[in-house]
């Protein structure tokens, strides 16, 4: 669906939370950590034209797109907010994020530092959060444990990590993710209003 630009967002009721996080910090565990103890929090969830990791489902975790049909939504103004990462598209429904600040609804949004940075043209109300692993190693060490990317790969999700971490200075919120426990209440804090 094309975006209208006469939509308005800034008279929106509901807030806008977007978090980032290099890959193996712990971004995905914390987001499911927070919908179970905020069941009202909208998700707003990415396409992708990145082949399903085992588990994703599409419509739960991301929508599976072709880069032809990627390249369409660009062309259509569809997304609030695109990216090629790791030799992929990503993007967020502008249409989407809308219609729940509309409703007065909180919309939680998980994407890359480029989509923050898009995304907060648009919404410069946003909350903004970014999430690290204590620290290089622990990093180096999730993603080897994880088993779903060859070396090659996790050497370039882990250069791709040094510079995202450079900009956690311009993100209101940062949760460093070393106890679990500890940083799923912190970051549900944030989401309720009640942290620094």
């Amino acid at each position: 669906m094309p975006f209208d630009p006469t939509t308005p967002s800034s008279s929106s009721s509901g807030r806008l939370f977007v978090v980032s996080a290099p890959s193996g910090a712990g971004k995905t565990t914390l987001c499911k950590a927070a919908r179970a103890h905020l069941p009202e929090l909208v998700y707003s969830i990415s396409s992708t034209t990145r082949a399903p990791r085992p588990g994703e489902q599409e419509g739960q975790d991301y929508f599976f797109l072709s880069e032809a049909q990627f390249r369409q939504g660009i062309e259509d103004e569809q997304w609030a907010e695109w990216a090629k990462v790791h030799d992929h598209y990503y993007g967020t429904s502008a249409r989407f994020i809308d219609r729940h600040l509309e409703l007065g609804q909180d919309v939680l949004l998980d994407i890359d530092v480029q989509g923050a940075r898009q995304i907060l043209k648009r919404y410069p109300s946003a909350v903004t959060i970014f999430i690290m692993a204590p620290s290089m190693d622990v990093l180096r060490e999730r993603l080897v444990a994880r088993g779903q990317d060859a070396a090659s790969v996790i050497e370039k999700r882990l250069k791709n990590a040094a510079s995202e971490i450079a900009s956690k200075d311009w993100y209101q919120h940062v949760v460093v993710n070393d106890a679990l426990d500890v940083a799923i209440e912190h970051f549900i804090a944030i989401l309720k209003g009640g942290a620094d």
